[in-house]
């Protein structure tokens, strides 16, 4: 089984995901309350944010929300379309192996809906990628097999090409670098951040 190809997004994937208001996955007060929440909990927690990468930033919907929250950080945009990095900018990379080329880590890394499209060899390699990318902490959002067991999954609005990885193999992956603290955010365990015992998920 192979990760999912370069081409599948092209400017048809995201005119049907992303720009079609009929089948668009974008909420924008969605997008407003997790930003809010990710931004506010990482103030909460003190962890101090200059540096942010966006792995898989797709349209850019998180600049916004780092922009409002952290008004003193970078915000840098990774994205594996070729169309999407020619109207947008970003730079081409894969959450697999991208590298930034001044070698340093980033205090804050956003990693939304990507890893679902990842063969299980590629996810595990991204998963250590993201330990390396971060010092700080990351944020993770990508549905699960049980998400479909459950029948939460809304099927109109879901690419049927992600595969259906269990959580407890993102969680696997991502305990090696991180400590769970979350609603999708982890805290590298690089940070130099105190936590009380009941704000860390044990498993």
């Amino acid at each position: 089984m192979q990760s999912a190809d370069r081409q599948w997004f092209d400017e048809a994937y995201y005119q049907r995901f992303y720009f079609d208001k009929k089948t668009s996955v974008v909420d924008p007060a969605h997008a407003a309350r997790l930003g809010a929440f990710v931004c506010s909990y990482l103030q909460y927690v003190r962890v101090p944010v200059q540096r942010v990468l966006d792995v898989g930033c797709g349209i850019g919907l998180w600049r916004d929300a780092i922009a409002q929250h952290f008004p003193q950080a970078s915000y840098h945009g990774v994205e594996y379309s070729d169309y999407l990095c020619q109207r947008y900018g970003w730079e081409r990379g894969s959450v697999v192996d991208y590298a930034p080329a001044d070698g340093q880590p980033f205090d804050l890394v956003i990693c939304q809906g990507v890893l679902p499209y990842l063969s299980p060899a590629d996810l595990k390699l991204a998963l250590a990628n993201l330990a390396r990318l971060s010092r700080g902490a990351l944020y993770v959002e990508a549905v699960a097999r049980e998400d479909y067991e459950r029948d939460i999954i809304d099927d109109e609005l879901t690419d049927p090409r992600l595969y259906r990885h269990r959580a407890e193999l993102y969680r696997r992956g991502l305990a090696q670098g991180f400590t769970e603290l979350g609603g999708g955010v982890w805290l590298s365990q690089r940070a130099d951040v105190p936590l009380f015992a009941l704000e860390a998920l044990q498993h």
